[in-house]
């Protein structure tokens, strides 16, 4: 199942709980990541802004990203304006219209709110908790 997720879902996961399952089914296989060049330089500044307990988990992501497991990428996709009001969420659903994602998961109102663009759904974490099953 292809996945755009936010980087909120990702800082969050650092801290257990739901977010850190979404995390979990990506690394196992059961969810194949869609990012693109802007959503990864996004990913890797926030994420360094950090001082995590868990390197552990900091080393595996940037590992995973580097081998590009269960991941794809496209360079930047077109982004148009669908939110107005944070700009810099546009970038999660270019990427998911290129990379024909099923879903974007996101705990970031702005996108949530949508509930859906095209055939793209936009779910809560704990929602793609209860799609994966």
């Amino acid at each position: 199942m292809r996945v755009v997720i936010d980087t909120n879902v990702f800082v969050s996961s650092f801290f257990g709980g739901i977010p850190r399952k979404v995390i979990d089914h990506w690394f196992s296989g059961r969810l194949t990541l869609c990012v693109s060049r802007p959503i990864l330089k996004e990913y890797l500044e926030v994420l360094n802004r950090f001082d995590f307990d868990d390197k552990s988990l900091l080393f595996r992501l940037m590992l995973m990203f580097e081998k590009g497991y269960n991941t794809l990428f496209i360079d930047k996709p077109e982004e148009q304006a669908w939110i107005k009001a944070d700009p810099a969420d546009n970038k999660f659903i270019a990427c998911a219209l290129a990379m024909k994602a099923e879903y974007i998961v996101s705990g970031d109102g702005h996108l949530t709110r949508l509930n859906k663009i095209g055939k793209i759904k936009i779910v809560k974490p704990d929602e793609m908790i209860k799609v994966i099953g």
